[in-house]
């Protein structure tokens, strides 16, 4: 059906910067929002930062002024571009779109997760 990619991510010393990409692909009508959630062992899977159709962004306080969330329309593809990174942010990253892959049928798509480490 659908299908989400993610790239972008690694090893990055406090104060470094990423940026994530993920690319959705396969039977897409629309896309509702797409967004970013991470995960650290343990611990419940929390929003990043998503963005909808109408671009509407919405961002965790904890990234409020360091990250920033865009998208290319054409490309069905979104970006996470991560600064002034810190060691707290060390998790899995995992791309998510809310997509309608019929006229009538949506459903939530994850892609397979991104390692972000950070650290000196």
């Amino acid at each position: 059906q659908v299908q989400l990619v993610e790239s972008g991510g690694g090893l990055v010393q406090p104060g470094g910067s990423l940026r994530l990409s993920c690319a959705a692909s396969g039977s897409i009508f629309s896309i509702v929002a797409m967004g970013w959630y991470r995960q650290a062992s343990g611990k419940q899977r929390e929003l990043v930062a998503s963005i909808n159709a109408g671009g509407g962004l919405n961002y965790a306080d904890s990234v409020k002024g360091r990250f920033t969330i865009s998208r290319d329309n054409a490309k069905n593809t979104v970006y996470l571009q991560m600064n002034s990174l810190k060691p707290e942010d060390t998790e899995v990253y995992y791309c998510n779109g809310r997509i309608y892959y019929s006229e009538t049928r949506w459903d939530d798509f994850w892609g397979q997760g991104t390692q972000v480490t950070v650290s000196s």
